[in-house]
């Protein structure tokens, strides 16, 4: 492919250099990446979506230790704002040190499937499941009821929800998770000077475009081509938020595994908080479909959802279980990927990249500027 050389061609001791690197089909592949931030329609499925009385209570209930059984810690403990809502441990710390690295809540909106292991097909049952789970916040739904029933937040809950005494305390669990999901939706990162690069290229503006600095640029060409990063991390937030084996041990000691997305099935196709559910506020169920067709397979075990890369160089550490300290781990470990852990029937695409040290570098420069502070 020919450079894209248009105005951006200028002259140098008799050579000829290009400001942008990319070629013209690099550059198709990169307008996929945006536009950000993109618009979202409101969760048919939870009909306080968007409701700003909703998510103020939400974002209230989010940080305040009501939500755990024993009021010892509150959903912004192990999902921080100001550590980009999560925290620099490789695994969660709950009630007992947990198998995951803490995700980041940001750009959750209009997912597929939420969880590492994908247990959810919507936000506000990813947000139910930890304050019912005993290693995490351990209320049961009776005691939720009760919990927030004593709490200053009682009045806020009857002006949204209607009357305590007219819902169970499963309605009530459903709701809380429902107010929660409303708060969660409007969590996003911010633009970035990838976004403004991307930008510059769709409307040809090369005196914008060049200010993108040329080791991202090399390293966004590498994410595109020999590393075939984009077939797992693509559209706008960076990840096709589906399942695959990485290459990461999910061995948990000599005796257990973590199942992956193998276990979060079993959890999802048994729950009753799905869009094929009763507690769906959609009519319609216009999603459902999702998992109603999805099956089960054995070469599900050890894989995990892929996460976005849209704020990566805020996150650390990095894989479902936090065993990777920095990006340039990350990508080492790529480059030196043992295939022969892979399922036999797993990831085709993910061969061994043996990347020289300013091809890792270039690549790091790249997931930085997916980040605010680039």
């Amino acid at each position: 492919m020919k450079l894209w050389m248009t105005a951006a061609l200028i002259f140098l001791t008799g050579a000829v250099r290009a400001d942008v690197l990319l070629t013209e089909d690099e550059i198709e592949q990169t307008l996929s990446f945006g536009p950000w931030p993109p618009s979202f329609q409101s969760d048919p499925s939870n009909r306080f979506s968007k409701d700003a009385t909703a998510i103020k209570l939400g974002q209230a209930l989010f940080n305040d230790p009501v939500l755990s059984v024993d009021g010892a810690f509150s959903c912004a403990s192990c999902h921080d704002p100001d550590q980009a809502f999560t925290t620099p441990e490789a695994r969660a710390l709950g009630r007992d040190l947990l198998n995951r690295n803490t995700p980041s809540l940001r750009n959750l909106a209009g997912l597929r499937w939420y969880g590492w292991g994908g247990k959810s097909d919507n936000l506000w049952a990813a947000s139910l499941h930890p304050i019912i789970e005993e290693q995490e916040m351990a209320h049961s739904a009776e005691s939720l009821k009760i919990a927030i029933s004593e709490s200053t937040y009682i009045d806020d809950f009857e002006a949204i929800f209607g009357h305590l005494q007219d819902q169970s305390p499963e309605l009530f669990l459903v709701n809380t998770a429902k107010a929660l999901s409303s708060y969660l939706e409007t969590l996003a990162t911010d633009r970035t000077i990838f976004d403004d690069f991307r930008d510059a290229l769709e409307r040809r503006d090369i005196a914008a475009a060049k200010e993108y600095p040329e080791a991202a640029q090399r390293g966004l060409q590498l994410f595109l081509g020999r590393g075939k990063c984009v077939f797992c991390h693509n559209g706008p937030r960076f990840s096709n938020n589906e399942f695959h084996d990485a290459g990461v041990p999910y061995f948990l000691n000599e005796t257990e595994v973590d199942q992956g997305r193998f276990g979060g099935l079993n959890i999802l196709l048994s729950s009753p908080y799905t869009l094929d559910g009763n507690w769906n506020d959609d009519p319609e169920k216009k999603g459902a479909w999702a998992v109603r067709n999805v099956r089960r397979s054995h070469s599900d075990f050890g894989t995990f959802r892929t996460p976005s890369l849209r704020g990566v160089a805020e996150t650390a550490p990095y894989m479902h279980n936090g065993s990777l300290d920095d990006l340039k781990s990350v990508i080492r470990h790529y480059s030196k990927i043992d295939t022969e852990r892979l399922h036999a029937d797993g990831e085709a695409i993910l061969s061994e990249l043996n990347l020289s040290e300013q091809e890792i570098a270039d690549l790091v420069a790249f997931l930085v500027t997916l980040s605010k502070d680039s």
